[in-house]
């Protein structure tokens, strides 16, 4: 019984693709809490998935050319502590600056805004921090959105020239422009003029 849980649980962990990171909470609707944990345990043990911190694993990105496993995506980390604990979150400052790739370096420590309780966590060399924010940083509808917002006051308004509205324009879908444009009505005056600009070209 519980190998039939442990295939189905593997099954789903490898359909979301290596990088994917999870807790039980990603499975409690289908299976019983007490199956989940041997699964995870067994899994871990057979090297399938990695143990990230206390409750989160993952399933390791691997390096052909290095030929080891890479370091957590701290953006998966993040997301399966939200969904765990049912917080909203959005990356911030330079977390928000990597994902967008308006900058290569890798910060060391990930700040998230969430409308949870602040929360720091120890993920390898980097350290993941959940800051306890006001709704309405975190509270927009679609990702891009707050990704957008956030990446735009970590640059601040004198550094958001051609080139750098160029590279988010890629970055958007265009078909993402209008829910985008709805759902950050609320922002700043220069922030909202920046998103429109980004998005008038996009489209």
């Amino acid at each position: 019984m519980s190998q039939g849980i442990e295939k189905k649980i593997i099954s789903r962990i490898y359909g979301r693709g290596r990088g994917w990171a999870f807790t039980k909470t990603d499975f409690v609707t289908e299976f019983g809490e007490v199956n989940i944990h041997q699964a995870l345990s067994s899994l871990t043990k057979a090297g399938k998935i990695r143990r990230v911190c206390r409750g989160v694993y993952d399933y390791p990105r691997y390096s052909e050319l290095l030929g080891r496993q890479l370091s957590p995506d701290l953006d998966q980390v993040a997301h399966a502590l939200a969904r765990k604990f049912n917080w909203r979150i959005q990356p911030s400052g330079d977390a928000a600056l990597n994902l967008l790739g308006l900058s290569t370096q890798v910060p060391g420590r990930w700040i998230y805004l969430s409308d949870g309780p602040g929360r720091e966590y120890e993920i390898g060399k980097h350290s993941l921090v959940f800051k306890k924010s006001a709704l309405k940083d975190v509270g927009f509808k679609y990702r891009e959105s707050g990704l957008l917002v956030q990446a735009l006051k970590a640059l601040g308004r004198e550094h958001v020239d051609q080139k750098v509205a160029e590279h988010i324009r890629q970055q958007i879908r265009p078909n993402a422009c209008d829910r985008i444009l709805k759902d950050t009505r609320s922002v700043t005056g220069w922030i909202y003029e920046a998103i429109k600009r980004i998005c008038k070209e996009a489209g």
